[in-house]
C-alpha cells in the first residue's frame, strides 16, 4: 500500500483535543511494499504516526493519502473496508486474559470473515494449523491453547506479531514490537517479521527504541524528535552524529551512542531508552 503524508499533524490518541500537537506537519511518501523503521525519543509523535495512518486517528490538520484515496472523504463502508487492509500491532497487545491463544491468533482474519463465521471461531477455531505455523515463525507454538493471561510479557508481544501474519493486510504497522523481548527474541522477531512482509509484499512501518535493530534490518530509517521530521535516510547513511542529534534531550540517561563513523556497515550499538 503507498502512503502520501502532505503537512499532517495530530494529537497523542489519549491526549485531550486542547493538548499539544504530538505531530506537527509532517510529509512523507512511503512506496508499496517498503519497509520503514521509525526511530526517537520518547515522545516524538512515533505512536501518534502509526494511529494516523491506521486510520484510528483522525488528523488535526494536513492530509493522508492511502494508495491515492483519502481515507477521511470516504464513505463510513468504503473507509470499513480500507481499515481491513490495515493492521496495527500497538506496544501492548490487546489480548483478551481468558482467552487461549489460538483464538486470539485467528483474531487477525475476522476483518474479512462475516459475522457467523466470526462468532463461531470464538468456540470453534477454525484454520489451527494456520496460527500454529504463525506462532511457530516466533518460536511460541507450544502456547497454541494456552491462555492468554499465562504468557509472560515476551510472549504476549510474539503472539501479537503472530496475528498481524494471519492478517490481510497491506499496511502492517507495528509500535515497539520488541519492548519485552530479550535481545536474542527481539532480533529473531523483527526478522521474522520482516521476511514476512515481503512474502506477501505487504508496506511495514514499525516503531522501534532498539536503533541497532532497526539499522540491521531496516533499509530506511524515519527520526523523529518532537513532533517534526529530523532525517528520512537510507539506514546506511544514518551516522552517529545524526543519532546523538537526535537523542540529545536523553544524551545523560538515554541512547548510548557510538563517538565515530562506522566503516561500511552501521555498528551494533547498546543503547537503553526509558
Amino acid at each position: 500500500m503507498k502512503i502520501a503524508l502532505h503537512a499532517i499533524s495530530g494529537r497523542h490518541p489519549a491526549a485531550p483535543h486542547s493538548a499539544a500537537l504530538a505531530l506537527q506537519r509532517l510529509t512523507l511518501d512511503i512506496a508499496a511494499g517498503e519497509q520503514v523503521a521509525v526511530i526517537g525519543p520518547s515522545g516524538a509523535g512515533k505512536t501518534t504516526l502509526l494511529q494516523l495512518l491506521a486510520c484510528a486517528l483522525r488528523p488535526a490538520g494536513g492530509s493522508i493519502l492511502l494508495d491515492q484515496h483519502n481515507p477521511w472523504k470516504m464513505p463510513t463502508r468504503k473507509l470499513q473496508r480500507l481499515r481491513g487492509l490495515l493492521f496495527l500491532a500497538p506496544q501492548v497487545p490487546p489480548l483478551p486474559p481468558r482467552q487461549r491463544v489460538v483464538t486470539a491468533v485467528l483474531a487477525g482474519r475476522l476483518p474479512h470473515q462475516g459475522l457467523w463465521h466470526s462468532l463461531r471461531s470464538l468456540f470453534y477455531p477454525t484454520g489451527i494449523a494456520e496460527a500454529d505455523a504463525a506462532l511457530a515463525r516466533f518460536d511460541v507454538a507450544d502456547k497454541l491453547f494456552a491462555r492468554v493471561d499465562r504468557l509472560s510479557g515476551g510472549e504476549r508481544q510474539r503472539v501479537g506479531l503472530a496475528r498481524a501474519l494471519l492478517s490481510q493486510a497491506r499496511l502492517l504497522l507495528v509500535d515497539e514490537p520488541l519492548s519485552a523481548l530479550d535481545p536474542t527474541r527481539a532480533g529473531q522477531a523483527i526478522a521474522t517479521l520482516t521476511q514476512a512482509a515481503r512474502e506477501r509484499r505487504a508496506t511495514l512501518v514499525t516503531t522501534l527504541h532498539d536503533v541497532p535493530v532497526a539499522l540491521q534490518h531496516f533499509p530506511r530509517i524515519i527520526g523523529l524528535r518532537a513532533g517534526q521530521l529530523v532525517f528520512d535516510l537510507p539506514a546506511t547513511r544514518v551516522t552517529p552524529a545524526l543519532l546523538q542529534e537526535l537523542y540529545a534531550q536523553e544524551a545523560q540517561s538515554g541512547p548510548t551512542l557510538p563517538l565515530e563513523e562506522p566503516p561500511t556497515q552501521p555498528r551494533a550499538v547498546p543503547m537503553t531508552c526509558r
